[in-house]
């Protein structure tokens, strides 16, 4: 969400600008004509718009185009998250204003401040390739950022209701399964293709944990979802909280191990694979050393929850594979997210093999 990370001019059949300044003026926020509206490169599914009005900035976040079933309930959550997180320790985009109801934009949307950061996955500027210290404190306040979300009581910040902590465990590797399974009513798609896909599930079954303590967890969290500051080596911002939701924390953990390069391995799967340098940042061990220091949650279970990680963003993944058989998404980012799902679950049959 940094200034330079625009793209074009925004479609007013996705953003009408003139609607929204209407409700902009409804909620006290500025006066007079939206200028500067430009779309932001990010994510691949939902519109990002950085524009200003009067002497403030702002970036609205809305679903896609072709809307699915639960996006307005995404963007909803999403802003109730970032309001709960207010005045936290944890890195995020401050909330200006949500909007739930669809009639304004033709979907729920909400504003927020701009972060002033970039994307570490989309390369690193001269500052942090300059210093391999840099790039190892970076690593180390990735770690930082979701210790200290799990330190977050979301009953006093508001969040009762905002997830299912009670079985939150024992449902993952069922309620994961079944939105595989559903990808078959895609026509085009011949089933999942996914070397030990039964191996990983029996064994998240047989040695899940006994209990947890429930908190907010990102649901997504690797180098790709978050901001860091263009002239330190710390955290900007978390962002796309779309899958957050109170279950088990340490799930963020597994997940941001489950996507870091991995020494000697294929590195499909692995979201900074292709950061450049990677001499400096953190291994493994470290990673889980500091957020050990940062919380009193027990890790004796992680490689469940890095098992976890690789069996659930897997089948996500081949969710956009199943839609590229069925002609809803590009064929070539199919594959590519197919061979992805595929290296995760090499992945965890890996660390299956090491507990």
């Amino acid at each position: 969400m940094s200034e330079s990370s625009g793209t074009a001019a925004p479609d007013p059949e996705h953003v009408d600008l003139v609607r929204l300044a209407a409700w902009m003026d409804e909620q006290g926020l500025e006066q007079g004509p939206i200028r500067d509206a430009t779309l932001l490169a990010g994510g691949t599914q939902n519109i990002l718009l950085r524009f200003r009005r009067g002497a403030r900035h702002f970036v609205l976040r809305r679903p896609p185009p072709h809307l699915r079933k639960n996006s307005n309930e995404t963007m909803r959550r999403e802003a109730r998250v970032l309001a709960a997180l207010a005045g936290s320790e944890v890195p995020h985009p401050a909330l200006i204003a949500g909007c739930p109801e669809t009639e304004v934009l033709g979907a729920a949307f909400y504003l927020m401040e701009p972060v002033d950061g970039f994307n570490p996955a989309q390369g690193l500027p001269d500052y942090h390739r300059a210093s391999p210290e840099r790039r190892h404190a970076l690593g180390l306040s990735l770690v930082d950022a979701i210790a200290a979300l799990g330190r977050v009581d979301y009953l006093a910040v508001g969040l009762e209701g905002f997830g299912r902590p009670e079985g939150y465990l024992e449902r993952q590797v069922a309620r994961w399964r079944s939105q595989l399974d559903g990808y078959t009513e895609l026509e085009g798609y011949p089933g999942p293709d996914i070397p030990g896909l039964e191996t990983v599930a029996d064994w998240l079954e047989k040695n899940r944990p006994k209990d947890y303590a429930p908190g907010i967890l990102h649901g997504d969290y690797h180098l790709a979802n978050v901001m860091v500051k263009p002239d330190a080596p710390e955290l900007a911002a978390i962002v796309d909280w779309e899958l957050s939701t109170i279950g088990d924390p340490l799930l963020d953990l597994g997940w941001l191990l489950a996507t870091w390069p991995e020494e000697g391995a294929p590195s499909a799967a692995a979201v900074g694979g292709g950061i450049q340098p990677w001499e400096g940042f953190p291994g493994p061990d470290e990673l889980v050393a500091r957020y050990r220091e940062g919380s009193v949650r027990d890790l004796a279970s992680l490689p469940w929850y890095e098992v976890l990680a690789c069996y659930k963003l897997g089948i996500i993944l081949e969710g956009t594979h199943a839609r590229a058989c069925a002609g809803r998404a590009p064929k070539a980012t199919g594959d590519v997210l197919h061979a992805t799902t595929v290296g995760l679950f090499q992945r965890a049959l890996r660390r299956i093999g090491r507990s």
